[in-house]
């Protein structure tokens, strides 16, 4: 060999070289189901058991959102791997988590021979087609010699932009082929950026203003974002709102923090954003959960002036026009904005200052409603009390509006929950976060419909030896639907009661710690023996399904529509 020529790659089966890629990119777990048409990545996978952890869940949508919690709690790509066929379609919701979640993450899935395609073989599925809505990429690896080509594109294309899933099928006989490939170099992710002149256009235009709010949102946020957006707000005077469940994007002990726009905010609020004459969006979309169905912000062109920045230029001006739009991400605006002070606080205070108070109050504990286990009342009292990086993870349903209301979120704290309302997330999510970050406290906040969905996770934990305490809201109701069929068809029930179930046996079973919690007064002890357990615990808290949510009953939602 002479001194230029390239060392031959020694043969490996392409299973080999695709976990061999994993590890260049910086890949450390997977959360999987095994199955036969990916045995050759499994078995590679033994020999490497010293650098890269993998994490078999007992369902493929628990594996696909213990992935995605990884990616949003990491911002590496989670990295999921299911058979084909059916553990594909179960996998499918962590995917559509993704997308609606600007997370990065790869979901590898089996794929049949590629000598059988178009026969409708066993568990035969087209993913291009399947997936082609729900990720940002869809690709198969039909030829073995360039699996690094298609792994590293991958983690780039997860990464890049606006963060979201990619999906790469793997037909089984390829990943048997012996081939003799070189490695990918590792990825980098590519960013859009600001420069001095955007940011002196952002500065001029927010100068304007008179009562200006700050929205944040997206994906990416950073401990250091956190910090540099809450220096930026604090500096200035401004106040800051964030999207539905990107509540920890600032400290909400900060006197900037205004509230949230998702499902627990507070109609006051609402009514401020029709009063604001500026709005400073920086990583959120302004979807349908943060903008009330479209209804507080009405598209196309908004009476607010609007400067939006997002890491995906497709996202500016999709739905409204903005006055002022860049592409950047989240941590790269916070920085640019960081050292600003535009000299407005004394414009800005009183607005400020008003909608900081507005927001405590509404946040403070609960008069006494006669709940016998009122949990506004309940977490109010232990919340200054839970560590500065506790991690809540949260489910679909209104049972959540507790958490979003009255917790405090901030770095390094944080929240993760599907902004696409998945029911069924919160407790493999706290899976993956404890696993991830085993000495920091984790708490799932899930109703008993959605635990019913993937409670069976709790044995992943114990496995594992991961240590969540889920609070497990238990109504006997379908809360959020039975709220919505209150409110258009007032007692009319049909197909929102849940039959009784023993939670407390199935979470020991599961070798979990768990209690049963019946009051207000029996709570925060109940939490203290949970964490003291050492071991992955439930608790199931028994709540009154006339308090329908953390802000109305459904006596009052009868009369509501009843009056109409």
């Amino acid at each position: 060999m002479t001194p230029f020529e390239t060392p031959r790659p020694p043969p490996r089966t392409a299973g080999q070289v695709l976990v061999d890629q994993l590890l260049i990119h910086g890949a450390d777990r997977a959360f999987c189901v095994p199955g036969e048409s990916y045995l050759e990545v499994l078995d590679a996978l033994h020999d490497v058991q010293d650098r890269f952890t993998l994490i078999n869940a007992r369902h493929e949508a628990g594996a696909a959102n213990m992935a995605e919690a990884y990616g949003k709690l990491t911002g590496k790509p989670g990295i999921c791997m299911v058979t084909r066929g059916p553990g594909a379609c179960h996998a499918a919701i962590g995917v559509h988590i993704a997308q609606q979640d600007s997370t990065p993450m790869i979901l590898l899935v089996g794929q049949i021979g590629r000598n059988m395609t178009d026969r409708e073989a066993f568990q035969e599925v087209d993913y291009r087609q399947m997936f082609g809505g729900l990720a940002k990429w869809v690709a198969q690896i039909d030829c073995p010699e360039r699996v690094p080509e298609y792994i590293a594109r991958a983690f780039r294309m997860a990464t890049s932009g606006r963060p979201g899933p990619v999906v790469l099928a793997l037909p089984e006989d390829m990943l048997t082929s012996l081939v003799e490939v070189a490695d990918a170099r590792p990825y980098f992710a590519t960013k859009a950026r600001l420069g001095a002149d955007e940011i002196a256009r952002v500065a001029d235009l927010l100068s304007t203003a008179q009562k200006p709010l700050l929205l944040l949102g997206g994906s990416g946020w950073t401990d250091e974002a956190a910090a540099d957006i809450q220096r930026f707000a604090e500096t200035n005077r401004l106040p800051v709102t964030t999207s539905f469940r990107r509540q920890d994007s600032i400290s909400n002990r900060s006197d900037a923090y205004v509230g949230e726009f998702g499902t627990a905010t507070a109609p006051l609020l609402r009514q401020r954003l029709t009063e604001a004459d500026l709005l400073l969006v920086i990583g959120a979309r302004l979807g349908e959960m943060t903008t009330n169905g479209y209804e507080n912000l009405v598209p196309p062109e908004l009476r607010q002036k609007l400067i939006h920045i997002h890491p995906d230029p497709d996202e500016i001006g999709r739905v409204y026009g903005p006055d002022i739009g860049f592409a950047a991400t989240a941590p790269e605006a916070a920085a640019a904005l960081a050292p600003l002070d535009l000299g407005r606080q004394n414009i800005w205070g009183d607005w400020a200052g008003g909608l900081r108070q507005e927001w405590l109050k509404d946040t403070e504990s609960p008069a006494d409603g006669g709940w016998a286990l009122d949990m506004g009342q309940a977490l109010c009292a232990l919340r200054d009390a839970l560590p500065e990086d506790v991690i809540v993870t949260l489910d679909a349903g209104n049972h959540t509006g507790w958490a979003q209301r009255f917790l405090r979120f901030g770095r390094p704290g944080r929240e993760i929950g599907s902004t696409c309302g998945a029911m069924g997330y919160s407790v493999p999510a706290a899976v993956a976060a404890s696993l991830t970050h085993p000495e920091r406290l984790t708490l799932a906040m899930v109703g008993d419909g959605g635990f019913m969905m993937s409670g069976q996770e709790l044995a992943t934990a114990t496995q594992y030896g991961a240590t969540p305490v889920v609070l497990l809201f238990n109504n006997g109701i379908y809360g959020t639907i039975r709220m919505h069929q209150e409110r258009e068809h007032p007692e009319r029930v049909s197909g929102t009661r849940l039959a009784g179930h023993d939670f407390v046996k199935m979470a020991e079973g599961y070798g979990c710690y768990a209690e049963r919690v019946t009051t207000t007064a029996e709570f925060a002890g109940a939490l203290a023996r949970a964490r003291a357990s050492g071991r992955a615990a439930l608790l199931e808290l028994v709540t009154d399904p006339e308090q329908i949510s953390s802000r109305t009953t459904i006596t009052r939602l009868r009369a509501n529509a009843k009056a109409r």
